[in-house]
């Protein structure tokens, strides 16, 4: 049997005042054809839980755009262990894989079982006991969902992460700015920030218990760090001018950030316990962007010193800075994959500003959104996804798409326009 303890301390780390809901529904925009056929019974047991189990595994499978899980009304049978199962019914329905399980109390809590099953090769492949309390079902199904996904794609999951984003209502002088965090698909919500003035750029430390953010509160933008799970909070950068695009190294030891207190907006990088400053770029443009590359020996950043805005990488030991993109006369907000291989970037076409993506082999960029005013782009800690700020009607709304651009989804919110999302590490 495993305890959830160990993998969620760090989540309740970032447990904050709920000061208000801005839970985040998810509408899939486009599926993948290809995509591999699973199905995840309900458990047995489960129909008294405050959350359905089976159906939080299947929303994760199908969001991540490689699976595409049976309906329930298309079930011929719901088997709870791996004894019960009739191969050939799931194999009449082209399903390829097959998870089942059962709940039951246990004291305070829930015990969960589940099993995964190869359909064609008709074998168990996976099987774990997980024990919860009521409130962390939701986070068990995540934990569930990983196992699921790592078994079968040899990827780690990101289903048991959480991003950031900004939301803002009201019009004028009325308007009201939040910061919040959330689980990767929008659930449990939690305020970390309410402002009359606007917040931006947040950005994840390494070990997740941290947040960077830009905050105009005091009329000027200032970069924040704030601990999630104390609240505490102090203000790191105040210059005169621009203060911006905070982005963590991979040690988590320094920020890297644009600032124009020496004229115009540079890159500079901040050792965060001496405060001491390294500035990195100096060019008459505009230098903004900052992001550093997995291994922390460079970064990269958006200028527009060719007559339009580009990225470029500087490394971090010899100075020398290269340009990165070509295609087009606009690109911006680099992003580096987990594994360093491909950027992930905002891009303008004919159809407008689009995500994409460019491996830095071949220098081939391939546009993966389909909306025409997307920005913001952050990855998920797997490669697997990027999430995005875009416009869906009126309202600012996340949009989220698959590295290969197959499948997407959107994720409004009822609590006015949503910004800025971060994604946030793995949280181990």
């Amino acid at each position: 049997m495993k305890s959830l303890m160990t993998a969620w301390l760090a989540a309740a780390l970032l447990l904050v005042s709920q000061l208000a809901q801005a839970d985040l529904t998810i509408e899939i925009t486009r599926g993948n054809e290809s995509a591999t056929p699973i199905a995840v019974v309900p458990f047995a047991g489960g129909e008294g839980l405050p959350e359905d189990v089976a159906q939080v595994i299947h929303d994760d499978l199908e969001r991540s755009g490689y699976f595409e899980p049976l309906p329930r009304r298309q079930m011929m049978d719901q088997p709870a262990s791996a004894d019960e199962v009739r191969y050939g019914d799931w194999k009449a329905l082209d399903v390829r894989y097959l998870v089942v399980g059962s709940a039951e109390r246990e004291g305070d809590g829930y015990r969960l079982r589940f099993e995964l099953m190869d359909v064609s090769g008709e074998k168990r492949m996976l099987g774990e006991v997980v024990t919860a309390d009521s409130g962390e079902l939701r986070g068990a199904a995540h934990y569930i969902s990983d196992q699921v996904f790592e078994a079968i794609t040899d990827i780690r999951g990101a289903f048991s992460t959480r991003i950031a984003y900004v939301t803002s209502q009201g019009v004028g002088d009325n308007m009201q700015f939040a910061l919040y965090v959330a689980d990767a698909d929008g659930h449990n919500s939690q305020q970390v920030l309410s402002s009359r003035e606007p917040i931006l750029s947040p950005a994840w430390s390494p070990d997740g218990r941290k947040l960077a953010y830009v905050s105009f509160e005091t009329e000027r933008p200032a970069i924040y760090v704030q601990e999630l799970g104390s609240g505490k909070r102090a203000r790191i950068s105040s210059f005169q001018g621009l203060n911006g695009a905070p982005a963590w190294s991979p040690d988590g030891r320094r920020l890297a950030m644009s600032l124009s207190k020496d004229g115009q907006p540079e890159i500079y990088v901040m050792d965060i316990g001496s405060r001491d400053l390294q500035r990195i770029t100096n060019d008459s443009a505009i230098d903004t962007e900052p992001f550093w590359a997995p291994d922390g020996r460079s970064l990269l950043f958006t200028s527009d010193r060719s007559g339009g805005p580009q990225i470029y990488r500087h490394d971090l030991a010899s100075g020398e800075q290269k340009r990165m993109t070509f295609t087009g006369n606009y690109n911006a907000r680099g992003r580096f994959s987990p594994d360093g291989e491909s950027l992930f970037l905002i891009h303008r076409s004919g159809n407008g500003f689009q995500v994409a993506r460019q491996d830095l082999e071949s220098g081939r960029l391939v546009t993966l959104s389909d909306s025409r005013w997307d920005e913001s782009p952050s990855v998920a800690p797997n490669g697997t996804m990027v999430i995005f700020a875009t416009q869906q009607g009126n309202s600012g709304v996340l949009g989220a798409v698959t590295a290969d651009g197959r499948a997407s989804f959107r994720l409004p919110s009822a609590q006015g326009d949503v910004r800025e999302p971060a994604w946030s590490p793995f949280m181990n």
